[in-house]
């Protein structure tokens, strides 16, 4: 009698490495094939070699229509006529928008209520329809998914797709072509079809890569899934291109299967990342676009000695936002201080004040005085002084003669 022997089934990948590369050929002549450089001040600084992938420098400023785009190439006559519907509040809707336009088919987006105007009106400039609607982003895709089926659009995911995963992989592909020595990616992860693209060419080229995920600790919606545990989603982040309640299936499936670890990152240190690529790399990144970075600077001991490949995924940050980031760091640095000083209410407590400040060079930018809101007795005030220093050492000087001269002084300090 035979003996039936028993097949272990093997399941298909979502997305292969063909698939990314079969990508690459079609996207290729309609995005940017962004620079991958590496950076001495930051390999200097962290102890890693670190080299950068700057998909900040695509036409919409971010790696998103990579995704996008090979979506909407694979449609057929039929779907292109009819459009396409996505929920984004950021840079998937330029992404689809933009190459929409492009290959002249309709897009709508839908967007929460809450998006900015700015945002709304480049999604607009590149053509597409744009409806607010709801308070959160979830709103706005159930929404969405609303009108693909009454208006028999094709909805184009912002992540949870194997076309878009493989469109965000062509990233991955870049990178190690142009750095062939890298050992490890440090890729943000949102919804997760970046790292899932990103993860799955790596471990292709050479399963001895690592590839680290990162989540701002405000979202750590994958590092919940893929760990178990079950710490609190929710607040204002600079990262919103990543902050995502709930990753894909598709791509949970990937980053468990072949991403080594993930870390959480501090707004302080993405703050502080999106600040250093500023003024080092001269380079504008949002908050996302920083997490890799914030992760080396949050976990030095981590990457000492590896030669890291980091994405810049996106520049696309408010001004406003970018120029308060720009000061707090300033003044964590000790560059930028407010100083809070006791003074009796008396001809000259101004003057002599300014003068130590003089004598230390010390430039005041603003000052403030206050005689009625405060607990000080009533021929005392308070009088905040707002100043530049050279550096750290050079502002506790300042203090120390403050304090030197009887005034009663304590720095106002960031959160």
């Amino acid at each position: 009698m035979a003996t039936l022997h028993k097949i272990a089934l093997v399941p298909t990948p979502v997305v292969t490495i063909d698939d990314i590369r079969i990508a690459a050929t079609r996207v290729q002549p309609s995005i940017v094939r962004t620079p991958t450089l590496l950076s001495r001040t930051l390999s200097e600084m962290t102890g890693a070699t670190v080299y950068l992938k700057f998909e900040n420098l695509q036409f919409t400023a971010a790696y998103k229509e990579r995704g996008a785009l090979n979506k909407l190439l694979q449609l057929d006559e039929e779907a292109r006529s009819r459009g396409v519907v996505a929920a984004s509040a950021g840079n998937h809707a330029q992404g689809v928008a933009y190459h929409g336009r492009r290959l002249g088919i309709p897009v709508t987006i839908v967007m929460p209520k809450s998006t900015p105007t700015v945002k709304v009106q480049q999604t607009e400039s590149h053509g597409a329809t744009v409806i607010l609607f709801g308070e959160r982003f979830d709103d706005a895709y159930a929404h969405a998914r609303e009108v693909e089926a009454e208006r028999g659009l094709t909805f184009v995911h912002p992540f949870d797709d194997p076309h878009i995963i493989a469109g965000q992989g062509t990233v991955a592909l870049e990178m190690l072509a142009d750095a062939p020595e890298i050992d490890c990616l440090v890729i943000p992860i949102g919804g997760g079809g970046l790292i899932s693209g990103c993860a799955t060419v790596a471990k292709a080229s050479d399963p001895a890569i690592e590839v680290i995920g990162v989540q701002a600790e405000l979202y750590p919606s994958m590092f919940n899934r893929i760990s178990g545990e079950h710490r609190p989603i929710g607040g204002d982040t600079l990262a919103e291109g990543i902050a995502v309640n709930e990753p894909g299936a598709l791509t949970s499936a990937i980053v468990r299967d072949k991403v080594d670890k993930i870390v959480l990152v501090s707004e302080r240190q993405m703050e502080r990342a999106v600040a250093l690529l500023l003024q080092i790399e001269k380079t504008v990144v949002e908050g996302a676009g920083a997490a890799g970075l914030a992760a080396l600077l949050s976990h030095p001991e981590r990457f000492r000695g590896k030669t890291v490949g980091i994405v810049l995924c996106g520049g696309n940050i408010d001004t406003r936002l970018l120029a308060n980031v720009l000061l707090r760091d300033l003044a964590r640095s000790g560059r930028l201080a407010r100083l809070r000083i006791r003074l009796q209410d008396r001809p000259g407590a101004l003057f002599n004040v300014a003068r130590i400040f003089d004598q230390e060079g010390v430039n005041i930018l603003e000052l403030s005085h206050q005689r009625i809101f405060t607990n000080l007795p009533a021929k005392g005030l308070s009088l905040d002084v707002e100043c530049e220093t050279r550096n750290q050492a050079h502002l506790d000087r300042l203090i120390s003669e403050l304090r030197a001269a009887a005034y009663e002084v304590s720095p106002v300090e960031l959160a």
